[in-house]
């Protein structure tokens, strides 16, 4: 082991997710005097096989917070992929550069997974040095503030959380009540795009040199993994995040709230902000990102259905699932309410499926790293669901398709909302559909080979053949959920025979589409 020079200032790590600098770790830097650690590490990249546009994502960011650091004059000690003295996990490089320099402390921000937040915790009791572990202050709910809120209610629904955030915050608030008299236009907010309506045109961003060179590398390190490299097109550096929100403000906003919901075949943006990565990397502030919304509606550039529903997105849900995420784990990863057992098709990864919904979802989540929160939710997570896929394989898939995912947003959405694990923590109910909710918000059924109003047989669309089984199958777990009451007295008026072969056809649907038993 070599013998470290003249103690340093501070040692400061800052993750790939990490990237603002309002950081906490970052707070009190001296530039004369601390060292910023940042590291691309395997361990980061391939605890589950990340779509290589999250990878090259993350790195060509790192790499530009890197220079943007510098340019302040801060010491960086950069680590890259390919460094061969990289030990290749977070945990290793932090005692590296403690072995190559003294410094008198380390401090960090506490990091978004479960996973991660236990070895730099179990660091922290053997590095040496005086470790400082501070709250992630980018987020508008503090831990503190979650818990005190959920402490002794036995539901947690988000939309009291998202008032409570509203009145926290002022926003959308008129002397302490909600603007135009109510908390959430959600129902305003599901309309199917109509014929010859056109979605507006993206600011997508091309490479620049830095994330060229990421792009290079994770061509040529990570060649197996999930996913399309040639459609990157995301924000890497916080001046370019910030070109795309003024974009979607100016040109997109207006129409996000009537067509949220909508699906179209080819289309894969529709009228979504494209932020999640930027804000989730810390490239964009959320509590900003929220308040400028409302600025387009106080001057009438917005309607109130519209913000109000972008801000829910991310001042509701995104605090919510955070909040859930840190208050449950580690015991909510092995909630499995519904005993699901069965695989993930294969065609989740290939997109060779003739499910026309199932085909486009896959194939834009292959190509950009992006499927939009209605075909994440009623597509594939609601498919997962009804096909009864064990819910790790569910979280690994969301985990590493999407360029946004973290396990603490990917996990309480897959296990709370998409397949009903957690057995009503999130929800209050599944979000179990037919092939009808898709033929209503979506142009993909006209065009499929199954037919969406046929409930049985083989030319019916697998979501019909599957749904009444999925309900018979789970009818001593849900049928006492309230929001399920009308269909369990569809199904219990079919009668026994009809029920079983119903659940016979669910069966074989199953089967025939690679949900097979574990």
């Amino acid at each position: 082991m070599s013998q470290p020079s003249m103690t340093r200032g501070t040692l400061r790590l800052v993750l790939g997710d990490q990237l603002s600098d309002r950081l906490s770790a970052l707070e009190g830097l001296d530039p004369a005097r601390d060292v910023v650690l940042m590291a691309e590490v395997q361990d980061e990249a391939t605890y589950v096989p990340h779509h290589k546009q999250k990878i090259a994502l993350t790195f060509a960011a790192m790499r530009s917070f890197a220079l943007r650091l510098e340019r302040r004059g801060v010491t960086v000690r950069y680590v890259r992929i390919d460094d061969p003295a990289n030990t290749h996990s977070i945990v290793g490089e932090l005692h590296r550069a403690l072995d190559t320099q003294a410094f008198e402390a380390v401090v960090m921000t506490e990091c978004g997974e479960c996973r991660l937040a236990e070895a730099l915790s179990a660091f922290s009791s053997i590095a040496g040095t005086p470790v400082d572990i501070r709250e992630d202050r980018r987020f508008i709910c503090s831990h503190d503030r979650f818990r005190r809120w959920a402490s002794g209610k036995s539901q947690l629904r988000m939309e009291f959380f998202y008032r409570e955030m509203r009145k926290d915050t002022g926003i959308l608030l008129d002397d302490g009540q909600p603007v135009g008299g109510q908390w959430n236009y959600d129902a305003e907010n599901r309309k199917k795009l109509p014929k010859g309506l056109r979605t507006p045109s993206r600011l997508r961003i091309p490479p620049d040199d830095v994330a060229r060179e990421a792009i290079a590398d994770v061509a040529r390190l990570f060649p197996d993994h999930f996913g399309e490299l040639d459609a990157f097109g995301w924000p890497t550096a916080a001046e370019q995040a910030e070109a795309v929100f003024a974009d979607f403000l100016r040109t997109i906003l207006p129409g996000f709230g009537d067509w949220q919901d909508a699906m179209a075949r080819g289309e894969p943006w529709m009228w979504h902000s494209l932020l999640s990565t930027s804000i989730h990397r810390g490239l964009l502030d959320p509590l900003d990102v929220c308040r400028r919304a409302e600025v387009e509606y106080r001057q009438g550039l917005a309607p109130l259905n519209a913000v109000e529903g972008f801000i829910r997105q991310i001042l509701g849900w995104r605090e919510f699932v955070r909040g859930i995420y840190w208050l449950k784990v580690p015991e909510y990863r092995q909630r499995n309410f519904l005993d699901a057992d069965r695989t993930l098709p294969e065609f989740y990864w290939s997109g060779q499926t003739d499910m026309a919904c199932v085909a486009d979802a896959v194939s834009t989540t292959k190509r950009n790293a992006y499927a939009h929160h209605i075909q994440r939710l009623m597509v594939t997570g609601n498919l997962a669901m009804l096909l009864g896929v064990h819910p790790d394989e569910v979280d690994d898939w969301y985990l590493t398709v999407y360029a946004d995912a973290y396990e603490w947003v990917e996990m309480p959405n897959t296990r709370g909302m998409a397949t009903f694990a957690d057995g009503g923590i999130f929800g209050s109910k599944p979000y179990a559909a037919s092939g009808a909710y898709i033929d209503r918000m979506s142009d993909y059924c006209g065009a499929c080979r199954f037919d969406v109003k046929a409930k049985t047989g083989a030319k019916a669309c697998p979501f019909n053949r599957l749904y009444w089984g999925f309900l018979e199958r789970n009818r001593d777990r849900l049928r006492d959920n309230v929001r399920l009451a009308m269909p369990y007295r569809t199904l219990e008026n079919f009668g026994p025979e009809k029920r079983q072969a119903l659940l016979a056809e669910a069966e074989a649907t199953r089967e025939a589409l690679g949900a097979v038993r574990r």
